[in-house]
């Protein structure tokens, strides 16, 4: 073999290698960035601190500050009623609203929800509570399977692995489930996210197949929670 050949060979070795790692750092990186991002398991415990909800306070207080607009969804069953015992929390993970709202009334996989929450705060109500939609697939929650039957859906416009939820999104969610949570009694641990549901649903099911969507994050749900603690009064 040539000899200035082989002298080039450890040179061109060295840059390989020294490429490798830098690519395998790179993707590392990557990897770890995302892992922080994704939600993490939840447990009962996970520091939310639950307390009893004073139903009667959540009737009182100012007038609706957010705008709501009509936006009806034919993705609903037609032949059951809801019995509104939960609040499951999703991120549509689109771009626009109108993008989103598109897909919760024409996708071919007859998605749906209650209410699209943009990021001023404006509500598109897409079916009143009683209604039975299609937002949580298969779900168990406190023990309870089949999630759709029992509980309503809320889309924040976005994706929260991208960017918090804006605070107006928060405070009209809380505006609009005050008189539902009022009503139905729902107790504060009823409300979760659609991530929560569906890891309880894969832990009793493990070998069951679930759409894979990276849902509202922990982080989120959190921030959520508190803002919720805050706005609505413990029961004394």
């Amino acid at each position: 073999m040539n000899r200035k050949i082989i002298s080039i060979i450890p040179a061109c070795l060295f840059v390989l290698c020294t490429n490798c790692c830098a690519n395998n750092e790179t993707r590392q990186e990557t990897m770890d960035n995302a892992e922080r991002t994704l939600p993490v398991t939840w447990s009962a415990n996970d520091s939310i601190q639950y307390f009893d909800i004073d139903y009667d306070a959540l009737l009182t207080g100012e007038a609706n500050k957010y705008r709501e607009v009509s936006h009806p969804t034919p993705n609903y069953d037609r032949n059951a009623v809801n019995e509104v015992k939960g609040v499951i929390l999703h991120h549509t993970a689109e771009p626009t609203a109108e993008k989103s709202l598109d897909v919760l009334t024409n996708s071919p996989r007859n998605v749906g929800t209650h209410v699209v929450i943009d990021y001023d705060g404006t509500r598109y109500i897409m079916c009143a509570p009683e209604v039975v939609t299609y937002h949580a697939g298969p779900s168990i929650l406190n023990g309870r399977e089949s999630c759709n039957k029992f509980t309503i859906g809320i889309e924040f416009q976005g994706n929260t692995v991208e960017a918090p939820l804006t605070e107006d999104q928060i405070l009209s969610a809380i505006e609009y489930l005050r008189p539902i949570i009022a009503k139905y009694h729902i107790p504060m641990k009823n409300i979760v996210t659609h991530e929560m549901v569906r890891k309880a649903y894969k832990a009793k099911y493990p070998k069951s197949k679930t759409y894979g969507k990276v849902d509202i994050t922990q982080a989120e749900y959190k921030h959520f929670m508190a803002y919720f603690k805050k706005e609505v009064k413990a029961k004394k």
